[in-house]
């Protein structure tokens, strides 16, 4: 092996208090602050419920991830369909759009969410293409009237709001130079951990070249990469932010629209060509289905394996979802990766 690209979150960086911990509560800010439900469930959305939704592919973001939750949620509940989105020129207006729409209707809570997130719904999500398309098809009727989960998160994006507000904590106004409205505190990325000892990753630093493709924002990866002093280690380093960039450019150009997100095999590719490793042997390490069909797609135009890897309380089902996405390997402890150096 000549050179190995990571996978950021569940690989390097332990994002169980992190990421999901704002995927669960931001589910619970948005029923309850936006729409008014009363909320007497300890959780609405388990770890193992998240790791089932990623399992169906398409979900390499998390506020899409997030959108995908209430969706099926409120598909759940005694909340009527609405298919209807407005545009409002500021969060606040798109606030109390949804309080007094949601006022006007009775209790809006069932006693259904046990049957929400069941084996079967996420392989009717698989099935219908995963992703958010995926869970607008697998629901009967239409609920995104009722979610707010695209454009600017200063206007109408509610989700990704909330969302950013409660990862990034104090360094929210920093980033987006808006007051916090949902959230105030430290912010859950300080909850990370890091995943890989970096006596391992010295290691393998020695042997191998090495670079990360991420689904991450730029700003956030380095608040990971900077805390834990990862940046000597990588030669590359591929964010959501190149992602994006490279997709506007081409909608310039063409007018084509792309999404070069995983399983798209962008970033992988671009870390592979940014560290000089296009024409050498490679492996890409992830911990989801999207990742494992990026590297997948990616063995069309380089020499790769696509290497699963089991963060700690990762189990069989995983590992099972990982080999169907097209794993050539499993890596089941940090140790394991070392392995890589003799392929």
């Amino acid at each position: 092996m000549d050179a190995i690209i990571f996978d950021m979150d569940g690989v390097l960086i332990d994002v169980s208090g992190s990421y999901r911990k704002a995927i669960q509560r931001t589910v619970e800010i948005y029923l309850e602050t936006c729409l008014g439900f009363d909320n007497k469930h300890e959780k609405l959305v388990t770890d193992r419920e998240i790791s089932l939704f990623k399992s169906a592919g398409g979900f390499n973001n998390d506020w899409d991830l997030t959108s995908g939750l209430l969706l099926r949620i409120l598909s759940c509940s005694n909340l009527p369909p609405s298919s209807k989105e407005e545009r409002f020129s500021s969060i606040r207006e798109a606030l109390l759009h949804l309080k007094t729409k949601s006022s006007r209707l009775p209790s809006k809570m069932a006693g259904r969410f046990e049957r929400a997130f069941s084996p079967a719904f996420i392989e009717k999500v698989r099935s219908s293409g995963g992703g958010l398309k995926g869970v607008r098809k697998a629901i009967s009727g239409s609920w995104h009237g009722w979610v707010y989960q695209s454009g600017e998160l200063s206007r109408e994006n509610i989700v990704k709001r909330i969302f950013q507000e409660g990862y990034l904590g104090k360094e929210f106004f920093p980033r987006y130079h808006l007051r916090p409205l949902f959230y105030v505190g430290e912010g859950l990325w300080l909850q990370e951990k890091l995943l890989i000892p970096a006596g391992i990753l010295a290691t393998l630093r020695k042997k191998v070249r090495m670079g990360i493709a991420s689904g991450r924002p730029r700003f956030e990866a380095e608040l990971a990469l900077k805390r834990f002093h990862l940046l000597p280690y990588f030669d590359s380093v591929v964010t959501l932010d190149e992602c994006n960039k490279e997709e506007s450019r081409i909608l310039r150009s063409t007018g084509r629209r792309v999404n070069f997100s995983k399983p798209h095999p962008y970033s992988i590719l671009r870390a592979a060509r940014e560290m000089g490793a296009s024409n050498l042997r490679c492996a890409y390490v992830g911990d989801v289905v999207d990742d494992m069909a990026a590297a997948q797609a990616a063995k069309k135009e380089i020499q790769i394996l696509a290497a699963g890897f089991l963060s700690e309380g990762g189990n069989q089902e995983i590992r099972g979802s990982l080999a169907e996405a097209g794993a050539d390997l499993v890596i089941e402890k940090p140790e394991g990766l070392l392995g890589l150096l003799s392929l």
